[in-house]
């Protein structure tokens, strides 16, 4: 078997380390792709290998049939919408993610965010605490409830809404929980967004909904750009000057927003909620594990084109 990792922007050498020794002790070849600059190197790259592992690298339907040989595709992280599902499908391949294994370097990032911004963006002025805040937690899977967890520690009091995870395992949890996303959104000071991007969610996060919120309120996208409704967003920062907005997925329009309102609007100059050096080996070594097991028994439990 030849497995390649394939990345723009490498993993850790001590990631890469412990991913050969798990590829090679059972005989498998492994393969390096990394920084490269053109697609046409990633084609090539991929052309006779049977499995491949990605960070944020875009799994095309160009590059799956580019792939003559290919069973399985690991993007290692939650997040999926870089993988064509639908091509992989069509080619009979199997493409996985990691889940999980990013979620605290996930979760940390939520409460510096929130600390970041209550405190003026580290800048002279009054600031506010998030001791006896009410934190919304919007989706409540493997991020949500570590946030849940960390903003225990701030004595936060916790909200959440996820209509896919049983009330009783919330509640068990010591969680407020509601029925509908827009009490979630009316009695929270702070919201963290953790919901996929797809044909339901993009740009839910909207006018309406931003407008229920308490006043002093802040939301929190450590998700995906395509969830905001970016014109509303900018409609009611206009509107409300008490709102203020974090994410580390800058929108479209961030340089207006950042110009407009200053200490209310904050966004990393790239994605950087998994960027530790814990989730990146722990993704890293997940992914190849998850291969092994695939090619040595079938396994199939983190397959996302079922």
């Amino acid at each position: 078997m030849k497995i390649l990792i394939a990345t723009e922007k490498p993993f850790a050498k001590t990631a890469v380390n412990g991913i050969r020794k798990i590829i090679e002790s059972l005989g498998y070849e492994l393969c390096l792709l990394e920084k490269y600059t053109e697609e046409s190197q990633f084609l090539s790259a991929v052309a006779d290998v049977d499995a491949f592992i990605v960070r944020s690298d875009k799994v095309t339907r160009k590059v799956i049939d580019a792939a003559k040989n290919l069973k399985i595709v690991v993007r290692a992280g939650a997040g999926f919408d870089n993988l064509d599902l639908d091509a992989c499908t069509e080619k009979n391949i199997v493409a996985m993610n990691t889940p999980g294994q990013n979620s605290n370097a996930v979760a940390e990032l939520v409460l510096g965010l929130m600390v970041f911004m209550n405190r003026n963006k580290f800048t002279a002025g009054t600031g506010r605490e998030l001791k006896g805040k009410k934190l919304g937690i919007h989706a409540y899977g493997n991020v949500g409830r570590l946030v849940a967890r960390i903003a225990k520690g701030f004595d936060m009091e916790i909200w959440a809404f996820d209509p896919f995870v049983k009330k009783e395992t919330m509640q068990a949890d010591g969680i407020t929980v509601v029925d509908n996303v827009e009490d979630l959104y009316a009695n929270c000071d702070y919201i963290s967004l953790h919901i996929p991007a797809n044909d339901k969610t993009k740009k839910s996060i909207n006018y309406k909904l931003l407008n229920l919120m308490p006043e002093n309120g802040c939301l929190i996208n450590t998700a995906r750009k395509e969830i905001i409704d970016e014109d509303e967003l900018l409609k009611i920062l206009e509107e409300r000057a008490d709102m203020k907005y974090a994410t580390d997925v800058a929108p479209s329009n961030i340089s207006e927003l950042q110009e407009k309102f200053g200490l209310r609007v904050f966004a990393t100059p790239k994605k950087i909620g998994a960027e530790t050096a814990e989730a990146n080996i722990n993704a890293g070594l997940a992914a190849a594990n998850q291969i092994v097991n695939f090619f040595k028994s079938g396994d199939t439990t983190f397959q996302l084109n079922k």
